[in-house]
């Protein structure tokens, strides 16, 4: 009888494979290779508090946080990271308002970054659908769910009442997105902006847009806030920004990282470095001194900074025995394959036929 039912079982999932693909179907103690596979960050700090070396391939992330805390640097700093591996960025941009040059300073390659304006909300996440289901896309940036606005509502009156349809738009979405996302392996990143709920006397009024259904489908959710400004003499030159990592699939949450965004450049990743070489005593600080191998580098954290910059080979060293000290060296980040010429014009061209030619 076991027998029989082994034939059977073993009969069951050749056709499975068959209909459906090889892999449809598999014992848990089959798969060779359980090791997430990640893209870095481009922040060292955001790095390790993720756990895992940067962001998950094949998973659904937001960002979210107050109004200009540094959500649309952070993803464009993943943008930059893919471009750097070989692969393929598109940016949906509902909110209209990405800025080439800030871009392009962060280190993206504009001229093959897939950028798409889209009318309404079902427009923008039918485009990413798309562009996920190809396969040849490996990460897609929607900025923002609370711009994916709905069909009915632009088509509307001003002061119509939409009671949770952006909230059913999105739960369809994600439910048609999650698969092919995982299967495809590519990064879908969620900004999205913070509302505030009235009346509430206790605990956080905080909510965001968009209803609940991101919150369950994102393997990671980052909440993005600025700490302090940062100053050389009077003149503002940036901000302390803190990313707390409030849900994490991967590895454990509520880790905090502490980065710099300087106006114009994006993260700084000397300061990051200065921080956490000086946590790990890679880097001695002595009062305001800082100093490495008995080396004085700079007094004060600003002159460090300099120094590092000014010293690229030295920054490099100290980086990878930062990222030794952190346990990321051999960070599981895969490869991403270079994109064949075919499949960028795939891309382009599902970007064209979903979107009016004078969006381009």
């Amino acid at each position: 009888m076991a027998e029989d039912r082994k034939q059977a079982l073993d009969a069951a999932l050749k056709k499975i494979e068959k209909n459906f693909g090889k892999g449809s179907v598999m014992k848990l103690g089959e798969k060779i290779d359980t090791r997430i596979s990640t893209v870095p960050s481009g922040s060292l700090a955001l790095d390790v508090a993720l756990g895992v070396g940067g962001f998950p391939r094949g998973r659904i992330i937001e960002v979210y946080g107050p109004e200009s805390s540094g959500k649309t640097t952070v993803a464009l700093h993943a943008v930059a990271e893919v471009q750097k591996q070989g692969g393929i960025a598109a940016f949906i941009d509902a909110e209209n308002a990405l800025d080439p040059k800030y871009a392009a300073a962060l280190g993206v390659d504009i001229d093959e970054l897939l950028l798409s304006q889209p009318d309404t909300g079902e427009q923008g996440l039918e485009i990413a659908d798309a562009l996920v289901s190809s396969g040849a896309v490996d990460i897609v940036v929607i900025d923002s769910v609370a711009a994916l606005v709905p069909r009915a509502e632009i088509e509307g009156e001003m002061g119509d009442s939409h009671v949770g349809l952006q909230a059913r738009l999105m739960s369809q979405a994600l439910r048609k997105l999650s698969g092919s996302i995982n299967k495809t392996k590519t990064i879908a990143l969620f900004i999205n902006q913070i509302r505030e709920k009235v009346g509430v006397m206790f605990g956080n009024p905080e909510i965001t847009p968009g209803g609940r259904a991101l919150k369950f489908y994102a393997t990671v959710r980052l909440e993005v806030r600025r700490a302090e400004q940062i100053k050389q003499g009077t003149d503002i030159m940036g901000n302390r920004t803190k990313i707390k990592v409030v849900k994490n699939k991967v590895a454990p949450p509520f880790r905090v990282a502490e980065v710099d965004i300087m106006y114009g450049e994006g993260i700084s990743q000397v300061g990051e470095l200065v921080d956490m070489g000086s946590e790990k005593d890679i880097i001695d600080k002595s009062g305001a001194w800082y100093s490495y191998e008995g080396e004085r580098i700079g007094q004060g954290r600003e002159n460090a900074k300099k120094y590092f910059i000014d010293h690229p080979e030295l920054r490099a060293e100290i980086e990878e025995k930062v990222r030794a000290a952190y346990g990321i060296g051999d960070a599981p980040a895969e490869p991403v394959e270079s994109a064949k010429p075919e499949e960028i014009k795939e891309a382009k061209a599902t970007v064209k036929k979903k979107i009016a030619p004078e969006e381009i």
